[in-house]
């Protein structure tokens, strides 16, 4: 059994995309539509950057989405893969379920654009700039992690964003929280505490106003069945019911990335292969859940040939 997966954000690099683009009609095609969707040069900026450009969420949001079908696209319809018979399910990190929604014929690719055009813009407008951060607890799990974040709340919000992998866990809310958070960590038995790079603190409480406007916007969304089971982030289970996936993309904002459980899960049903499209951040997490399953990374249209030749 196969699984193909989608990165979340953090994944974004400048030139992102611009050697497949060279390399496959059919990955152009996909820059163009998102371009066309979003009304602004999505691709120029993926290629040439400037990088803190790229790095906004409102623009990194649909760029690692465009990067990550683009591949996609190119493996299934330059590479003959269908997605029904290679793959058991589907899942992406945090943005990645929408990438892997789309990918399952859930949302229209333009669609997909401009929800995550919105959700990055509705998540970077929840909390004033310097008010929220988030941190990476590394050497801690989820029990360890919770333990940390409520030690250091002390009224404020600071709670277990991301259940990333057995030693990976990260922690999001008021920024004077995730700091006091960082200071005890080690005391408290991780063995690195880092501040992360984000604009935003996501997938926590304070993330409601972003989720209130995505959930006015998917309210108004054509959602269809996916061909193949979606992992969802918030309960680490396939959901292939339209109006359900609604509730859960809408939850998704404020709630934790359940990322382990769904990788532990998979596993667990029988799924011996994970598949990363357009990214290389999700298999040092997926070998840390699952030592003994086969991860591949298919980024390139040397990739893309490989892999379809394998699964042909």
């Amino acid at each position: 059994m196969r699984a193909f997966l989608f990165p979340g954000q953090g994944s974004q690099s400048v030139g992102m995309g611009a050697t497949l683009a060279e390399a496959s009609r059919t990955a152009r095609d996909v820059f163009e539509e998102v371009d066309e969707a979003l009304g602004q040069k999505l691709s120029q900026l993926m290629r040439e950057g400037p990088e803190d450009q790229l790095t906004l969420t409102e623009n990194a949001q649909p760029a690692i989405m465009a990067n990550a079908l683009a591949v996609f696209r190119a493996l299934t319809l330059d590479g003959g893969v269908s997605l029904e018979k290679a793959a058991h399910f589907v899942a992406g990190h945090s943005l990645g379920e929408y990438s892997a929604l789309s990918a399952a014929h859930a949302f229209d690719l333009s669609t997909t654009a401009k929800l995550l055009k919105l959700r990055g813009q509705a998540m970077q407008a929840a909390v004033p700039v310097g008010q929220g951060a988030m941190a990476a607890l590394l050497g801690a799990d989820v029990e360890k992690a919770r333990a940390i974040a409520e030690a250091a709340a002390e009224g404020e919000v600071c709670t277990v964003a991301n259940d990333n992998d057995p030693s990976q866990v990260v922690i999001s809310g008021h920024r004077t929280a995730i700091e006091r958070a960082v200071a005890i960590a080690k005391d408290m038995g991780a063995k690195r505490a880092v501040l992360l790079p984000v604009s935003a603190p996501f997938h926590c409480p304070l993330m409601q106003p972003a989720a209130d406007r995505m959930a006015e916007a998917l309210a108004g969304t054509q959602i269809e069945a996916p061909v193949v089971p979606v992992y969802a982030n918030v309960t680490a289970a396939p959901e292939q019911d339209p109006d359900a996936i609604r509730d859960l993309l809408v939850h998704q904002v404020t709630g934790m990335v359940r990322w382990r459980e769904s990788i532990a899960g998979m596993a667990a049903t029988g799924v011996e292969e994970f598949v990363e499209l357009g990214g290389k951040v999700l298999g040092p997490m997926i070998k840390r859940i699952a030592p003994d399953v086969k991860v591949t990374s298919v980024i390139t249209i040397d990739d893309i040939e490989a892999l379809a030749k394998e699964i042909a």
